[in-house]
């Protein structure tokens, strides 16, 4: 590999961002890591480098301003690296009725979920295609597949990103480069607490998935170039079975669930 390939995944400060980095540098991969807390990104930095023994270069940064995802690809082509995988993990949730919600939390959870996703993707995607190869590895969920009451915009945001990562994916067939969306259900990753989630039902009514499994389940994903990569038995049976429910059935169950 080449000094200047880099692998780029935000959110890597911690829960599954965090195993998708050592992951990627167990298997030979130098890194760029993004996320807004630089502390944690250091002490991440100097684990993988004297654990593995790969380059990992930090940039602290929030990806929910508007600014960032271009201010985030001017800092790498100032170092001339050339972004051979994209992991777009960085997002959050909040379990709340939207009505009585912070509407400014809901908001910067759509610049965050989708719109840094977006721009991140066509700025490097446009690189990937003309070097006619990379990989793309987008971080969906189980919650793309149906609408979410008291998570209404969260199970949007990812609806979006499993939209989007398919279409992307169609787009990009014979161009070298592939597109994964990544879909996990609920995960040990601290996520739980920043979304409010322990108040819900969602952690006790299904099977939660330690970091690790969902890391390497998505890391070979996107190796095979698969598109969508649903993680867990449980999971992929849940998302059949709601393909041939009514609508207003799988709304009410979810509904059930998270209450």
């Amino acid at each position: 590999m080449s000094d200047k390939r880099r692998t780029l995944i935000t959110g890597a400060s911690g829960g599954l961002g965090m195993e998708i980095a050592m992951l990627m540098a167990s298997n030979g991969h130098h890194l760029v890591l993004v996320a807004r807390n630089e502390e944690r990104l250091l002490s991440l930095k100097l684990y993988i480098e004297q654990s593995f023994g790969v380059s990992a270069d930090i940039v602290a940064m929030d990806l929910a301003l508007v600014e960032s995802p271009r201010r985030l690809y001017d800092l790498v082509r100032e170092q001339g690296f050339e972004i051979e995988i994209l992991v777009n993990n960085a997002g959050f949730g909040d379990f709340a009725p939207f009505c009585t919600s912070d509407l400014k939390k809901q908001q910067e959870m759509i610049a965050l979920n989708i719109s840094a996703v977006v721009e991140l993707c066509h700025l490097f995607g446009q690189e990937m295609v003309w070097l006619k190869k990379g990989r793309i590895l987008n971080v969906a969920s189980i919650a793309a597949f149906q609408p979410g009451p008291y998570m209404s915009i969260y199970y949007a945001t990812k609806a979006f990103v499993l939209s989007f990562s398919e279409a992307l994916a169609t787009e990009l067939e014979g161009t070298g480069v592939s597109v994964t969306a990544l879909c996990p259900g609920p995960i040990r990753t601290g996520f739980e607490a920043r979304a409010d989630l322990l108040a819900s039902g969602l952690f006790r009514n299904l099977k939660v998935s330690e970091p690790q499994d969902v890391a390497r389940f998505g890391y070979e994903a996107m190796m095979r170039g698969q598109v969508v990569a649903i993680h867990g038995v449980w999971n992929r049976l849940l998302v059949f079975s709601g393909r041939f429910a009514p609508r207003s059935w799988v709304r009410n169950m979810v509904r059930r669930i998270q209450a």
